[in-house]
C-alpha cells in the first residue's frame, strides 16, 4: 500500500483549520518556523497542564510571549501580563520545553 504525500497549505492568523476528517481543530493564533498554533474551538475540554506532551514524552510546561519571546514557568495559570514587555495575557501561549 503506497502512502500518500502530505499536502501543505498556507495558513494565516484567524483562519479556521480542520483535520483530515473535517473536524475543526481551531483558529490559527500564530505561525512560526515550527508550524502554526490554534485556539481550541468553543466547547472543547481543556487539557490539564500536566497533559502537555512533546515527541519525547512529558515536557515542562511553560508560557511564552508572542511579543518579546520571554518564557516563564506556569504555576496554575498564565500570568495576566508578560513581566518583560507588559503584553496582555492574550499574547502569551503554552510552550513545552524538555
Amino acid at each position: 500500500m503506497a502512502s500518500e504525500e502530505p499536502v501543505f497549505t498556507d495558513v494565516s492568523i484567524g483562519q479556521t483549520v480542520y483535520d483530515e476528517s473535517g473536524e475543526e481543530l481551531g483558529t490559527v493564533r500564530g505561525v512560526d518556523d515550527a508550524g502554526f498554533y490554534v485556539s481550541a474551538p468553543t466547547g472543547t475540554d481543556p487539557l490539564a497542564l500536566t497533559d502537555a506532551r512533546d515527541v519525547f514524552g512529558t515536557a515542562y510546561v511553560m508560557w511564552r510571549c508572542w511579543e518579546c519571546g520571554e518564557m516563564g514557568e506556569i504555576g496554575s495559570e498564565l500570568p495576566e501580563n508578560c513581566p518583560s514587555c507588559d503584553a496582555p495575557r492574550e499574547e502569551l501561549y503554552y510552550w513545552a520545553e524538555d
